[in-house]
């Protein structure tokens, strides 16, 4: 009995530690000074309360999209043979694009791609 508790322990200490890290990866941070910020008035934070909070569930169906888009352009490439084409075409449009909501998108600056763009396209 103590070994399978042990066991279990160890388990779950793990998976909090993968959950923990896996979250250090996904929320990037770092000191950002007063000064730093491009617009430092109650409407900048609040700008920037609002894409904080937009990004999370945009980014998650973002995420999801993405890896939905891997598995298809996956099986894209196994049922055309290998073509790198299809795939990429698929894969680029479904795991390129923007991923977190940025002020400018709100003020309507920048546009906001869920849509990725391959480079030719931007090109033009």
């Amino acid at each position: 009995m103590t070994t399978k508790l042990t066991q279990w322990m160890l388990r779950r200490q793990s998976f909090i530690l993968s959950v923990a890290f896996g979250l250090l990866l996904a929320v990037p941070g770092g000191p950002l000074l007063a000064e730093d910020m491009p617009d430092a008035s109650p409407q900048g934070a609040g700008l920037q309360a609002a894409s904080w909070a937009l990004t999370i569930p945009y980014g998650a169906v973002k995420s999801a999209h993405a890896i939905g888009g891997g598995i298809v352009g996956s099986l894209a490439w196994v049922v055309t043979g290998g073509s790198n084409d299809v795939a990429k075409s698929v894969w680029i449009s479904s795991m390129t694009g923007d991923y977190v909501v940025q002020p400018q998108h709100l003020t309507g600056e920048k546009t906001l791609n869920f849509v990725g763009r391959s480079s030719d396209e931007l090109a033009s």
